[in-house]
């Protein structure tokens, strides 16, 4: 190459050069502002509010006057409204950018399923047991000489003396008596039975008690005044009656009412009646006593609902022990129900609430959220819905930060924040003080196992207790119950065993109450669930229906009393009194050898196809 050449060739290159920079940077330019113009294009804004609302330029929203906030569309998808894809029913699916997803501080949950469960929360009011009302009166007229309980409020049992009472009927029923035993009569034989059954007859009529017959009988001289017996245990709960006071025949001398079994009148609103049902069992809590809970069960619902509080009277029954519940009082009652063992549940913070629809956001991957309507159905206690439609098993939705969905949600979420559940705690490893078997030196059990603290005397497990202790009735100490033994633990059932409340040893079973032989807890009663009807009734659908007690599956035969004689043992009686052979004082079935006897002949006489038993207990 000559030296005239060189210069030309250095420039052609240079040209060259020049032209393939220039080439670049126009490239580099174009897809800068490619980029910019899809950036561009993809920038969309919507409403906090109104997440229905986005728009692809920044403002107001036209509904709220809200500013909009910026968020970025998904690939290929418009604005609802628009040509874009649309979600899964029909909302359009966005994207929102991290930054801002954290600015929101948005969470969320998953879709589950388990049981759903909820509280039923009342009001009620201790009242009297009606079943166990007596009044006593008189079937003639007198004048009261003496009284032997004359105070409102006093305790009296069954034969104790009432008062002292005077009568020209009741004299001339005792001088009869006399005259047909020692008086002579041409009548002979049957006619002079007959003369002295009648005799005798009349004064029991006239409820004299039988050893004053007697005694009547073993002077020989008629009375002045007899004496008048309570008719039964209870608490003298009115006195209409003063000493030297005449009295009428029918007229109310006392009312005695027996305080170990009380009625519960609660108020329950016409649309938590679906979840109340008979035998439920319900508890009440005091607020005097706020460290225990009484146990019962609800026994009747009755058939109509009050048209100015819209609410129908439940009628519950709890047992007494040491008459701290008071009829006249106010009690908070709870009944826990399960709607269903196996339902689909969402929390209820996710859903957002339009009036006629229910929207939740689904979050997907990606930053990705699409809006869906759902069907709700029941409400659970643990703040969630039951979800009839919409979503399906493991979907997470948006809990918070729904751009700050409204005040009320707002406020709930503060409080989440501010409070830490139970559960959290209780995953944590916190305990309260002496931990939940500290005292009993069995195991180190986490709190959470714990269900409750009982007595274990089966006359006290209706009490529950929040704290270890001792009872404050018989100061027996208190026994951790789990969850799981604690339904099997019936208030006013009869104890089939004792065993360990430990479930690592519930195959311990003992006759009497004493300590488990492997760890040394005190053994807690099982007791058979009573029947939800009692008294010889059956209580069905709100309305009582009567029916035998050997009709109704499971029923739990009423507390009998049998004569003491092991040969009268065919004389049985749900009520308390004395035997027609030998005159002696009926006692219970469970205090005498031959009681199963007398429960097996009081079955066969209610219901006949029942196979005999004889003494030795066997079928025949």
């Amino acid at each position: 190459m000559t030296q005239q050449s060189r210069p030309a060739v250095l420039s052609v290159i240079t040209l060259l050069a020049l032209a393939l920079g220039a080439t670049l940077l126009f490239t580099a330019c174009g897809r800068e502002h490619a980029s910019a113009t899809a950036a561009k294009e993809e920038q969309l804004y919507t409403c906090g509010m109104d997440p229905q609302v986005i728009q692809n330029h920044p403002g107001n929203c036209p509904i709220c006057g809200m500013k909009l906030t910026p968020v970025l569309k998904r690939s290929g998808v418009k604005p609802a409204g628009t040509n874009g894809a649309p979600g899964a029913d029909g909302s359009a699916v966005i994207t929102i950018d991290p930054v801002t997803m954290q600015n929101m501080g948005l969470r969320t949950g998953v879709v589950t399923r388990g049981p759903l469960r909820r509280v039923v929360r009342t009001v009620g009011v201790v009242d009297f047991d009606e079943t166990t009302l007596t009044d006593v009166t008189t079937k003639f007229k007198g004048w009261i000489e003496k009284l032997y309980v004359d105070a409102t409020g006093q305790q009296v049992h069954r034969g104790d003396p009432l008062f002292d009472i005077y009568s020209p009927e009741l004299y001339s029923a005792q001088v009869e008596y006399l005259l047909a035993l020692n008086q002579p009569t041409n009548l002979i034989g049957a006619g002079a039975r007959a003369l002295k059954a009648s005799a005798l007859a009349k004064l029991k009529f006239l409820d004299i008690p039988g050893d004053q017959i007697a005694a009547i009988e073993k002077d020989g001289q008629a009375r002045k005044t007899l004496r008048i017996n309570a008719p039964r245990d209870g608490i003298v709960v009115e006195k209409m009656v003063v000493e030297g006071q005449m009295v009428e025949a029918g007229m109310k001398l006392y009312r005695l009412a027996d305080l170990g079994t009380v009625w519960v009148q609660a108020q329950v609103y016409e649309q938590d009646l679906p979840a109340v049902r008979l035998g439920q069992e319900a508890t009440v809590s005091l607020s005097y006593l706020s460290d225990r809970k009484f146990r019962g069960r609800v026994t009747y619902i009755y058939p109509t609902v009050d048209e100015k509080t819209r609410t129908a009277k439940v009628r519950m029954e709890f047992h007494n022990p040491g008459y701290f519940l008071k009829p006249g009082m106010f009690a908070t009652v709870e009944v826990a129900v399960e709607l269903s063992p196996s339902a689909l549940l969402v929390p209820d913070t996710a859903v957002l609430r339009s009036g006629e629809n229910n929207v939740v956001f689904i979050a997907l991957e990606g930053g990705h959220f699409e809006p869906r309507s759902v069907v709700l159905g029941e409400r659970s206690g643990d703040n969630c819905y039951q979800v009839l439609g919409g979503l399906s098993d493991g979907e997470r939705v948006v809990t918070s930060g729904q751009f700050m969905l409204d005040s009320e949600s707002q406020l709930r979420e503060a409080i989440q924040k501010m409070v830490r559940p139970r559960s959290e705690r209780a995953e944590s490893g916190e305990r309260g003080s002496g931990g939940a078997f500290s005292t009993l030196h069995a195991t180190d059990a986490p709190r959470s196992t714990i269900a409750t603290y009982l007595c274990p005397m089966p006359e006290h497990v209706a009490l529950e207790y929040e704290h270890p202790g001792n009872c404050p009735l018989c100061g027996m100490a208190l026994v951790p119950v789990p969850q799981e033994m604690l339904s099997r633990v019936q208030p006013g059932g009869r104890v089939e065993y004792y065993t360990c409340p430990m479930p690592e040893h519930a195959d311990v079973h003992a006759d009497k109450p004493g300590k488990c032989p492997r760890c040394a807890m005190t053994l807690i009663p099982v007791m058979r669930t009573p029947g939800a009807v009692e008294r010889g009734s059956v209580e069905r659908a709100g309305v009582g229906v009567s029916a035998p007690l050997h009709d109704v599956p499971g029923a739990v035969i009423p507390r009998l009393y049998t004569c003491p004689m092991a040969s009268h043992a065919d004389v049985v009686s749900d009520k308390p009194g004395v035997c027609p052979k030998c005159d002696m004082k009926l006692v219970e079935t469970g205090t005498v050898n031959h009681g199963k006897i007398a429960e097996e002949n009081w079955r066969r006489q209610h219901n006949p196809e029942t196979p005999a038993t004889s003494r030795d207990g066997l079928q025949r």
